[in-house]
């Protein structure tokens, strides 16, 4: 796992937020979705337990999500449904749980990663530590030619330096597009969709109004760069499997069933 002192984060005192809603148009109730007799939410709590940063939330919109988590033994909080975003879900969630401000770092782990490995949670922390960011993020270098001109692959524009022996570099993001970015010969890096906040940062940025580049792109992201926001990235080595269709549904339960052997 990444290296982070307890010192750092006792000092940060880490949240991980994971918000869920049942409103999916390719996979209709996904966080109930069996994944080999759990559903997806509680697999994907249960991955950030492991990750061993602090507790661990689930925010969600319906009824059936939160009774769902505290059946296996975890805590959900109630928001509203009509979020427009997972990032204001979370917030939400974050100032009912926690009013007093003690948690000073939040990690949005997305619902629908239930092979996630627990070390890319801790990994996203770590620019929060290293590099006084406000926000940590992931980033795998492209191995696809194809994956270089979908669109649906969101590129990060960060300079890594070649020479760091770090197994979990970290650079600052410059910009993120659907567009193959940057130009010229040179690697091209996916943009993993987990970000670790300050609390002051997610703050800020769900009061926000949408930014203009991020409405052009669709990234939320985005918005944290036009306001000047400190964004790192980690590079890591493999994208986490996102868990939108039927097919993505029964390669996670593959991939479960075969870390069971």
């Amino acid at each position: 796992m990444a290296d982070l002192s307890p010192q750092a984060l006792s000092d940060l005192a880490p949240i991980v937020m994971i918000p869920a809603r049942m409103a999916s148009t390719r996979l209709p109730d996904k966080p109930l979705a069996d994944v080999l007799g759990q559903p997806m939410i509680v697999r994907v709590w249960r991955r950030a337990v492991a990750a061993q940063v602090g507790p661990v939330v689930v925010a969600c919109a319906e009824p059936a999500i939160k009774a769902a988590v505290e059946a296996a033994g975890g805590v959900a909080v109630l928001t509203d449904p009509d979020h427009p975003s997972g990032s204001d879900r979370i917030f939400e969630a974050l100032t009912r749980i926690d009013p007093e401000g003690r948690h000073r770092a939040v990690i949005n782990v997305q619902g629908d990663l239930p092979t996630i490995d627990p070390a890319l949670i801790r990994a996203a922390l770590k620019p929060l530590i290293d590099n006084r960011a406000d926000i940590g993020t992931l980033v795998a270098e492209i191995a696809r030619d194809e994956e270089k001109t979908n669109p649906n692959v969101v590129k990060a524009v960060a300079a890594f330096d070649p020479a760091d022996a770090d197994p979990w570099p970290a650079a600052r993001a410059l910009y993120f597009s659907r567009a193959t970015v940057p130009a010229n010969p040179g690697p091209l890096y996916h943009h993993i969709g987990l970000y670790a906040y300050t609390r002051a940062a997610l703050e800020s940025f769900v009061r926000w109004p949408q930014g203009i580049l991020e409405a052009r792109e669709k990234l939320e992201q985005l918005r944290a760069l036009e306001h000047g926001l400190s964004l790192w990235a980690v590079r890591v080595d493999t994208v986490p499997l996102g868990v939108d269709t039927l097919e993505d549904l029964e390669r996670a339960r593959e991939i479960l069933a075969a870390e069971r052997h």
